[in-house]
């Protein structure tokens, strides 16, 4: 029974953590590096017959070119509020129309801008380790309040608290590997 509910504490800790490195990799996905991504419009809010919805689901994306992304609205009607979303958006893009699809191309960022995003990027990162460290904490504070129930012994505490540290280490490793990478990503021209 207790290494039951052992299991199930240290399992739930390792889900939390995986979802706040799967956010955080969304975060990163959101982050304009000058290269047209989907990730960027997706989730954009559009006022569709009154209702708020979110473009992904009003329309299909392409990049035909690195700096290009074209928006294909499955209803053409709804052209105009998808266009009004992303002008009202902080993506500091203007879109084009043609009629059929919006077109955004995407310039070049400046040295300081790429900068400024490095900097949010960082943040980001560190919002997500702490969202791992909260659930190891959290963990932890299950396990602490098992001992003193007698439900687990101190050995077996310090076990348990060694595997989770060793999975809140690997799931800090993989939000620096993917902080890393975004950086990267940033900073080239």
């Amino acid at each position: 029974m207790d290494d039951d509910l052992i299991a199930l504490v240290v399992s739930d800790a390792r889900e939390h953590m995986a979802k706040a490195v799967e956010h955080t990799q969304a975060e990163f996905a959101a982050i304009r590096t000058g290269r047209a991504t989907p990730a960027l419009v997706e989730h954009l809010k559009v006022d569709y017959y009154g209702t708020e919805t979110e473009l992904r689901q009003m329309a299909g994306f392409s990049v035909p070119e690195a700096r290009l992304l074209v928006v294909s609205p499955y209803d053409k009607s709804s052209l105009a509020a998808i266009e009004k979303a992303m002008q009202g958006s902080d993506l500091g893009i203007t879109p084009s129309n043609d009629g059929s699809v919006i077109r955004l191309s995407f310039p070049v960022p400046t040295e300081q801008r790429r900068k400024e995003l490095v900097k949010v990027v960082k943040q980001k990162a560190e919002e997500g380790r702490v969202g791992v460290r909260n659930a190891r904490r959290s963990a932890r504070h299950d396990l602490d309040a098992m001992q003193k129930g007698g439900e687990l012994s101190s050995d077996e505490l310090e076990r348990v608290e060694k595997d989770l540290d060793k999975i809140t280490q690997d799931q800090v490793a993989a939000i620096d590997r993917l902080l890393a990478h975004k950086e990267q990503e940033l900073l080239e021209i």
